[in-house]
């Protein structure tokens, strides 16, 4: 048992010696490394060829011999024709931040090099609750890039699409939701913790200095008035006013007023208050469209330069050899 308990230790001094020579292996390469103008690239994938790829193993494992050979001999004349239509699809999966915006104006940009108005049109599969009010801004600005260029733009949710989700859903032509995904939220929502009282209870001051009146309305540590009040809830209310005044215009058969209360809904509910356009799945969206169109998802993806990918191979070869030391320590003082 001693032997084993030395032997482990010595493995974990020899992969300590690794992993620093391996950090100042990245170090010197990162240094030499020039920095590259772009960061990332567009990445295209025919999801077509992939349905199609999908259907092909289906039926190799569900037909006879005589059905599979007309089979091939059916869609291999069919192969040979593509659609001239295509659909770019993009998926937006957004946090509160709404960082991925710097992905999406990539792809839109992409799309709009190479799209015909005549022919071509745009999926955005849209998954989002919300978050700041100028990266979902931005987010919905993007979107529209796509309609001012002449592009019909469908946006399809499938779990949720409210507040600055919806933002950016509502710039559509059309909107299509799976029955049970939620939308709306048409609100604006910001709170602030404040500690002044704990503060004071423990004879901490709290010195705050600005220039202009309203320069900061409600503080964290200092004592909130009932004018900073007053001002913040205006800057919301205008917030909101702003954000419903956006949805009109681009849902003119929407009452405003009756769904523009901060509310959400499942679906089939929102299509009755022309929240949405059509109730069904992307799933469902993407087979009728592929019947017609030739389908491409496009992905903005960050490049990592070559001493970041070693880090964080290095991380995990040595978390996985680090639990396993520990599971022969541990059981060698057993």
């Amino acid at each position: 048992m001693a032997f084993l308990f030395e032997y482990g230790l010595f493995l974990a001094k020899a992969v300590t010696i690794v992993i620093a020579v391996g950090a100042i292996i990245v170090l010197v390469v990162g240094a030499s490394q020039k920095p590259k103008s772009k960061s990332g690239e567009i990445e295209v994938k025919d999801l077509s060829a992939q349905l199609a790829e999908t259907k092909e193993e289906f039926l190799h494992q569900t037909l006879d011999k005589k059905a599979l050979k007309a089979h091939l001999k059916a869609s291999k004349k069919e192969s040979e024709e593509k659609p001239e239509k295509k659909t770019f699809v993009i998926d937006f999966s957004g946090s509160i931040d709404a960082h991925e915006v710097a992905s999406l104006r990539e792809e839109v940009t992409a799309i709009l090099t190479i799209a015909n108005k005549e022919k071509d049109q745009v999926l955005v599969n849209v998954e989002s609750g919300g978050g700041v009010v100028h990266g979902y801004g931005l987010a919905a600005s993007q979107l529209n890039r796509i309609k001012q260029a002449g592009l019909p733009l469908t946006i399809s949710v499938d779990k949720v699409a409210a507040s600055g989700g919806y933002m950016m859903a509502c710039v559509a032509d059309k909107i299509v939701a799976a029955p049970f995904a939620i939308v709306g939220s048409i609100g604006v929502l910001a709170q602030i913790p404040n500690f002044n009282k704990i503060l004071k209870k423990n004879d901490v001051e709290f010195e705050q200095i600005t220039a202009g009146e309203y320069k900061r309305t409600l503080t964290m540590f200092g004592e909130n008035t009932e004018q900073g009040r007053n001002k913040f809830k205006g800057e919301i209310e205008h917030t909101h006013t702003l954000f419903k005044q956006f949805v009109a215009e681009h849902r003119p058969n929407m009452d405003i007023d009756k769904v523009a209360t901060g509310e959400h809904w499942f679906a089939t509910h929102a299509k009755e208050f022309d929240l949405v356009d059509e109730i069904k799945t992307s799933d469902d969206l993407l087979l009728e469209l592929n019947e017609s169109h030739q389908l491409y998802k496009v992905k903005y993806k960050t490049k990592k330069a070559l001493a970041e990918r070693f880090g964080l191979g290095l991380s995990v070869v040595a978390e996985k050899f680090g639990i396993k030391l520990l599971s022969r320590i541990q059981t060698s003082k057993l």
